[in-house]
């Protein structure tokens, strides 16, 4: 049986997770499950899942919890404050953690879980694009075992060779390209024009996926597969010219490999998160995820078209920054945090996230890659800084 923490346990990829989780009951047990504020929620999963410990980062939000968990007959340990939440990650041995936070929250504890976990599942995309090369750095030198969750990753790693050698030939001469597929969100047919006036409500509203509000911006503005470019050039050591984007409205194929004879695999399934959660977890073995069987004719058609980079600008903005390198990423990652906090706030429009990232990053140019955790804290606090002053300008 092997032990699951999960950090983050109160979002959707959570949500998932435990629920593979119950219906692998004899494989899982769950060790620790944290949350920012929600604790309603965090202890009704403590009850059904009855972890060792439950981590709440806002201490403020810990007030009574521990009464709660006594008077649910619960004997889990409570931990509390973000430091906490990152010695929970820490914990040594435990057979998987799922990386789940959102957002540049999440890179210390992912960071901690990659130095003491058999296995990171990663889910917080956010970890790698501030510090990629040191986070793939602290995954190898630890020999943990990474296993990326956003379906596109999670594709790509089925159809890639299993080990970076494909039959006596490198993976990189044998691969052409990474070809990551992208729904195009709620507003691929809006005029560009209207898009000024979207309100917050139908930014997060997506046709295919259950997902946050921040992830569900991103994916209306198609920074979050910007940012996965981002994640791809390092989990899978590509450069960014072999990597591309289709748009793909059923959201069925989730990613593609083209390799260097012609041949394209494809990774198809149900728009579902149990699917490479599941696959995640039962590596290399196959476990069952809850998720409906896809019913090729009941879909009827596939359709593909290369994304509007002018309804899109995000896009090309997240390219500029992966061309850019060093620390740009972790410049773009923090303005656009941001702008979307602001969005979601209603004090910016749709639109002016995109501008604030590329004014952003053409102030901070030629940053250094963060070579340990301060250093991105750092660029990511200065970047947020910078961010703030943009958004003065245009309040101005």
């Amino acid at each position: 049986m092997k032990t699951i923490t999960i950090l983050g346990a109160t979002g959707s990829i959570g949500d998932s997770t435990l629920d593979v989780v119950a219906r692998n009951p004899e494989r899982y047990r769950v060790h620790a499950l944290t949350a920012n504020r929600n604790v309603d929620k965090l202890l009704q999963l403590a009850q059904r899942h009855r972890p060792d410990v439950v981590a709440i980062a806002d201490p403020a939000a810990a007030a009574g919890v521990a009464a709660r968990l006594r008077a649910a007959g619960l004997t889990t340990r409570l931990a509390v404050g973000e430091d906490e939440v990152v010695a929970v990650a820490a914990t040594p041995g435990i057979d998987c953690v799922m990386a789940a936070i959102v957002g540049a929250a999440g890179l210390a504890p992912t960071l901690a879980a990659a130095r003491h976990s058999r296995a990171v599942m990663l889910a917080n995309k956010e970890a790698i694009v501030m510090a990629g090369r040191l986070f793939i750095q602290t995954c190898r030198q630890s020999q943990v075992a990474l296993l990326p969750i956003d379906s596109e990753h999670n594709a790509l790693f089925q159809c890639l060779p299993a080990s970076r050698e494909a039959e006596g030939q490198d993976r990189e001469q044998a691969v052409r390209r990474l070809i990551l597929t992208a729904s195009g969100g709620p507003f691929r047919t809006t005029p560009v024009a209207a898009l000024d006036a979207v309100t917050p409500d139908q930014a997060c509203a997506h046709p295919k996926w259950s997902m946050g509000r921040k992830i569900s911006v991103d994916s209306a503005t198609m920074m979050n597969k910007g940012l996965e470019l981002i994640e791809a050039h390092y989990l899978f050591d590509m450069p960014a010219a072999r990597l591309d984007v289709l748009i793909h409205p059923q959201s069925v194929v989730h990613s593609l490999v083209e390799y260097v004879d012609g041949s394209v695999l494809a990774q198809l399934g149900n728009p579902d998160m149990r699917v490479p959660i599941a696959h995640a977890l039962g590596y290399p073995d196959r476990i069952a995820s809850g998720a409906s069987l896809l019913d090729l004719a009941a879909v009827g058609r596939l359709d593909f078209e290369a994304p509007d980079e002018a309804r899109f600008p995000c896009l090309r903005i997240a390219r500029e920054a992966l061309h850019a390198g060093d620390g740009a990423p972790c410049v773009l990652n923090a303005a656009n945090e941001v702008g979307v906090a602001q969005f979601l706030a209603g004090r910016i429009r749709f639109s002016d996230i995109a501008r604030i990232n590329q004014a952003v990053l053409e102030a901070m140019p030629q940053q250094r890659a963060p070579d340990s955790l301060e250093e991105a804290v750092d660029l990511d606090r200065r970047s947020r800084r910078r961010a703030m002053q943009q958004l003065e300008r245009c309040h101005s």
